[in-house]
C-alpha cells in the first residue's frame, strides 16, 4: 500500500510545470487533513508509544509534563507556519536556508551552516528510527531467531531493519513529499489509533475507570508525585524541554519543509489547533494511562522487571499482548500485530520526512552553491541519490552499531542535535517578527552555538 502511494505520487507529480518544488514540496497544495496528519507523523516517532510509557512506568507522573511540549509546539506552528508559508511561496523557497540566506543576503557560509544545523537534526533522527524497525521485527516474530537467505543467517532484527529501509527508501523516491505526506496520512492514523487502543486495554484489565484509580492510588507515593530539583524529569527540566526542544523539533527542515507545503496560512492554523487537541488526548488518555496503570498491572518486584519484560520500554507491548485476546478475542491477535504495526509506521514515518528533508538540504544548500548551473531535473536526480547513500548509510550504522556502543553515541548525540537545531529559533524570530539582524550576526549567532552546543 505503501508503495502504492508512492507511484500516486509520482503520477500526479508528471503533471507538475516544477519538478523540483513538486518532488519536494508537493506543488504548495497540501490540504488541511494531510498538512495536520504529516505535521503530526514527522513530529511522533516510536518514542511517543514505547519510550515514553517505558519512563511513565519507572519513573511515575514525572514525564507527564513532557506532554506541555505538545501545545508548545502547535503555538510555534501558528505563529510561526503561515509566516514561512508566504515568504516561500513568494520567493521560491525550498529549504530553510533558502529563506534564511534570502533574508540576510546570500552567503555560503551562512547557507552552510544552516544546512549543517538541520543534517545534525537529520541524521541521528534517521538512524534512531530505523534502528526501531529491527527492534520492532523481534516483537513481530518472536518465535524467529534468523531468516535463512542465499545461504547467508541474517538475524530477525537485521531483516527488520532492512525491510523498513528499504520500504521507505522506495516510496521516498518514488513519489517525494506527496508519496511522504500521503504515506504519513495513513501512519498518523494508525498511531493515534494505536495510543488510544492501549489505553482503553488497560482501563479494562485494571476494571474500569474508577478501579483504574482506585489501583494507581495504592502505588508507591513517589510515582505520584513530582521529583525535587536535581533529580531526573524534575519540573524545571521538563519546562526547560518543552520550552526549547519543542519548537527546535517544529523549525527542523522537515517540518519548515511541511510549512512551505502547505496550501493556505488558514491550512496551518487550523493545523496548528488539530496538533493542540489531538496529540494531548491520544498522549495523555492513551499511553500516558499505559505506563502508570502499567506499573499497578505488573509491578516491579524489589526493583526487578515482571516476567516477559527485558526494560521498561517493553510496557505497550506486554499490555497489549496480555490484554488484548481477553477483551477482543480472536480479533487481538490481529489488534496486537496491527500495534506492533503502527509503531513502526511511527519510525517509518519519522524516517521518511526526516530522509526527504535531508535530500532538499544537501541539495539545494550543498550542491546547488558548487554547480549552479545545475537544472532543476538535475538537482531532484542528485536528490534521490542523497536518499539512496543516507538510507544504506543510515542501515550501516544500525548494524555497526549493534556491534558496540555506536547506537548509544548517536542517541545521546541526538539530544546534542536538538540544541543545534534550537540556533535556528532567534534567527527565525528575527526574519519572521524583528527585522533587525545582520548576516554577520546570523552567522556568529550559527558558528558560537554549533561551537558551543
Amino acid at each position: 500500500m505503501l508503495l502504492g502511494l508512492g507511484f500516486a505520487g509520482l503520477i500526479k507529480s508528471r503533471a507538475a510545470q516544477d519538478a523540483e518544488a513538486d518532488y519536494y514540496l508537493a506543488g504548495r497544495g497540501q490540504g488541511l487533513l494531510v498538512t495536520s496528519l504529516t505535521i503530526m507523523a514527522t513530529y511522533f516517532s516510536g518514542f511517543a508509544i514505547l519510550t515514553f510509557p517505558g519512563w511513565v512506568y519507572s519513573d511515575g507522573i514525572a514525564p507527564m509534563l513532557f506532554a506541555l511540549n505538545l501545545p508548545v509546539a502547535a503555538a510555534g506552528i501558528y505563529l510561526l507556519g503561515n509566516r514561512i508559508r508566504k515568504l516561500g511561496q513568494e520567493h521560491g523557497h525550498i529549504t530553510p536556508a533558502d529563506l534564511i540566506s534570502h533574508h540576510y543576503g546570500d552567503s555560503r557560509m551562512l547557507r552552510f551552516l544552516v544546512a549543517l544545523v538541520g543534517a545534525l537534526y537529520v541524521i541521528p533522527y534517521v538512524v534512531i528510527q530505523i534502528k526501531a524497525g529491527g527492534i520492532l521485527a523481534q516483537g513481530l516474530f518472536q518465535n524467529v531467531d534468523h531468516l535463512t537467505l542465499l545461504g547467508w543467517k541474517v538475524s530477525i532484527e537485521d531483516t527488520g531493519v532492512a525491510v523498513l529501509s528499504l520500504v521507505t527508501m522506495l516510496y521516498v523516491l518514488i513519489g517525494g513529499m506527496r508519496s511522504v505526506a500521503w504515506t504519513d496520512v495513513i501512519q498518523g492514523l494508525l498511531l493515534l489509533s494505536a495510543m488510544l487502543l492501549s489505553g482503553i486495554a488497560i482501563i479494562y484489565a485494571l476494571g474500569g475507570v474508577s478501579g483504574y484509580f482506585v489501583a494507581v492510588s495504592k502505588l508507591n507515593g513517589e510515582l505520584l508525585t513530582m521529583p525535587p530539583p536535581g533529580e531526573r524529569f524534575n519540573t524545571w527540566s521538563a519546562l526547560s524541554f518543552c520550552s526549547f526542544a519543542s519548537l527546535a523539533s517544529i523549525v527542523q527542515p522537515a517540518q519548515w519543509m511541511r510549512f512551505y507545503s502547505a496550501r493556505s496560512g488558514d491550512t496551518l492554523r487550523k493545523t496548528a489547533i488539530v496538533f493542540s487537541t489531538v496529540l494531548p488526548i491520544c498522549f495523555l488518555l492513551g499511553v500516558f494511562l499505559v505506563g502508570l496503570g502499567g506499573r499497578a498491572l505488573f509491578p516491579m518486584i524489589d526493583g526487578a522487571l515482571p516476567e516477559g519484560m527485558s526494560k521498561p520500554d517493553d510496557i505497550v507491548i506486554h499490555v497489549i499482548s496480555q490484554q488484548f485476546p481477553e477483551i477482543f478475542g480472536s480479533l487481538g491477535l490481529f489488534l496486537i500485530a496491527l500495534i506492533l504495526v503502527a509503531v513502526m509506521a511511527a519510525s517509518m514515518s519519522t524516517a521518511d520526512s526526516n530522509l526527504h528533508a535531508l535530500s532538499a538540504v544537501v541539495t539545494r544548500d550543498l550542491y546547488q552553491p558548487l554547480r549552479p548551473g545545475s537544472s532543476k531535473n538535475e538537482r531532484a536526480w542528485i536528490g534521490r541519490a542523497v536518499i539512496i547513500l543516507a538510507t544504506i548509510a543510515a542501515a550501516g550504522l544500525t548494524y555497526w552499531g549493534a556491534q558496540g556502543t555506536l547506537l548509544k553515541t548517536i542517541t545521546t548525540f541526538f539530544f546534542m542535535a536538538m540544541a543545534f537545531s534550537a540556533q535556528l529559533l532567534p534567527l527565525t524570530i528575527d526574519i519572521l517578527y524583528l527585522k533587525k539582524g545582520s548576516r554577520q550576526g546570523a552567522i556568529a549567532g550559527l558558528a558560537a552555538g554549533d561551537l558551543t552546543g
